[in-house]
């Protein structure tokens, strides 16, 4: 019997682009257009099923993008132009690639016939951006465009997820090519899975040590992995710690959760780390913002990786055991091990527990040094104003970051936003906006210090422009807080350059037509936010803040 091939259709490249785009699932793109990109543009505005969101910055889409990314758990697109519209994707790119966020970044580029001779608006995307993708492509004919968009797809979603990259040269846009017109879906790269000899090596290792310890890192949010996490612990009943990535994984209000490690973490999590005996880290990368906390000694006591990717196995902290794969699959595999009865846990780890819960109370406490009212009180009220709401919470970078880290608790998985691996402000505001579209036009808080907030302050014209209900809030020092705190402490207080003039932050908000309001002390806390929540779309609260208060 003669097979039936797939009929193909012959579309021009724009058209073949937004087919593609449509058939592996994307509905939403977040880009700004230019003359390069017109055509595609063009294909955008004579269909309905891909919603396109204009932002002001390419920075900006890109970390839209990624926000989405994190909430809906596709892969989040972006179109721009050549030239400086490429550009100005990298910083986001970067931010992307470090956190492990799948991205796939459309970029125009001169026609291929003129790519090399300094075109106007030409720039090598390519060469840009090797270090901070998972892989990226050139398309300069448009026979190879479907087939590079599929695998674009592919490794974006797949191992340890990130940014893939696409140059797109000009003329594939009004050449035609053939494309099949049958359906198919993204089939992503298998995980590695260990050896289970391995993963019930760790189990024996896990339960005959006296004082071990759980790390969960931002890979069991990447990975779906809360609910089996919990699980696990909750089997071997012993306590948990996490990095800032993994705010939430482990619900925070948990008597096994001793809280965020690292240099900004609580002493209660930090110590727990120095007096265990074996650290079972779950998708945690142990980069220098924890790893400066510890002496070496402490850290590789007895030290079993769980790792998506393999690279990262060994990388900082030898590993005394090494399990490269999905941390979702694995610890499902290993809570069924438990459950089999054959594993019997060390006397010694009920001692470790009560000891390690009591640290808990040596955890600072936060202090007033003045009458104004200080960040760490706004960050306690928007948690108790918004505990039950179960919203999304994005950050910018700094002071505000870490005291929304140290005082809000998150109860569940990929609730909180923010710019981990590269400290990028600006990330905040078009992540909320992002995290808002992937959620339907849900409400997000997004918590941003002053600084950080002009970086694309641009952006609330878009929460405008599709009434999104991102709810600003803004802790107001007058200072770049995090630099000036260093300045405090390493530089005998000069504070060169980080006494910032701001706006009138409500009249800004008011030009572009969002209710704002300023707060200055704490009775006015609850109800500013109550009114913000009470409208239907985007508000801004203006706190100011005690202006030296350290983290």
């Amino acid at each position: 019997m003669q097979a039936v091939m797939p009929k193909t259709l012959t579309l021009s490249g724009a058209k073949i682009l937004i087919h593609t785009l449509k058939r592996l699932g994307t509905d939403t793109i977040f880009g700004y257009p230019g003359g390069i990109v017109l055509g595609v543009y063009d294909e955008l505005y004579n269909q309905n099923n891909i919603k396109h969101y204009l932002v002001r910055h390419e920075q900006s889409a890109v970390h839209a993008a990624e926000g989405y990314a994190r909430v809906s758990g596709k892969c989040g697109v972006v179109l721009v132009t050549s030239g400086p519209g490429a550009t100005n994707t990298v910083t986001g790119i970067a931010n992307a690639y470090l956190d492990g966020s799948p991205l796939v970044v459309l970029t125009g580029q001169v026609s291929a016939n003129l790519i090399g001779k300094d075109a106007f608006q030409e720039v090598d995307i390519i060469d840009m951006t090797k270090s901070c993708t998972k892989a990226n492509f050139q398309v300069k004919s448009v026979q190879e465009l479907e087939s590079v968009l599929e695998k674009a797809f592919q490794i974006a979603m797949s191992g340890k997820k990130g940014p893939v990259v696409v140059d797109l040269a000009k003329n594939i846009f009004t050449e035609e090519g053939e494309i099949s017109s049958s359906a198919s879906v993204l089939n992503t790269i298998q995980s590695a899975k260990p050896l289970k000899s391995d993963i019930i090596s760790a189990l024996k290792e896990i339960c005959n040590a006296e004082r071990p310890l759980i790390v969960a890192g931002g890979g069991v949010v990447q990975a779906g992995a809360s609910n089996e996490l919990i699980e696990f612990a909750r089997l071997l009943n012993i306590p948990v710690v996490s990095t800032m990535m993994a705010l939430g994984a482990y619900p925070q209000d948990c008597e096994n959760y001793l809280g965020m490690i690292g240099i900004f973490g609580q002493n209660s999590a930090n110590q727990a780390i120095r007096e265990s005996d074996l650290i079972f880290s779950i998708g945690a990368r142990f980069n220098d913002r924890i790893t400066c906390c510890f002496s070496a000694e402490q850290l590789s006591r007895k030290f079993i990786q769980l790792d998506i990717n393999q690279n990262e196995i060994s990388r900082i902290i030898p590993a005394f055991i090494g399990l490269n794969g999905d941390a979702k699959d694995i610890l499902d595999e290993m809570c069924s091990e438990l459950k089999s009865g054959n594993f019997i846990k060390n006397p010694h780890q009920a001692d470790w527990l009560v000891q390690a819960r009591s640290l808990k109370s040596k955890n600072k406490i936060n202090k007033k040094i003045s009458d104004k009212l200080h960040s760490f009180e706004v960050i306690e009220k928007i948690y108790e104003f918004t505990k039950n709401m179960n919203l999304v919470v994005a950050t910018e970078v700094g002071q505000h970051q870490m005291w929304t880290a140290q005082n809000y608790k998150f109860s569940s998985s990929g609730k909180f936003i923010t710019s981990g691996g590269s400290g990028t402000m600006g990330f905040g505001l078009p992540a909320a906006i992002g995290a808002s579209v992937a959620g339907g036009r849900v409400p997000v808080i997004c918590i941003s210090g002053d600084g950080s907030f002009q970086m694309n302050s641009q952006e609330i014209a878009v929460c405008i422009d599709y009434n999104l209900p991102v709810k600003i809030l803004i802790l107001n020092n007058g200072y770049l807080g995090m630099v000036r705190q260093l300045q405090q402490k390493f530089c005998e207080g000069r504070y060169s350059e980080t006494r910032i003039s701001n706006p009138d932050f409500v009249k800004l908000a008011e030009s572009y037509g969002i209710a704002a309001t300023r707060v200055s002390s704490e009775p006015e806390v609850i109800p500013a936010l109550k009114k913000a929540f009470e409208i239907d779309g985007p508000a801004l609260i203006d706190f100011v803040v005690e202006p030296m208060e350290v983290v």
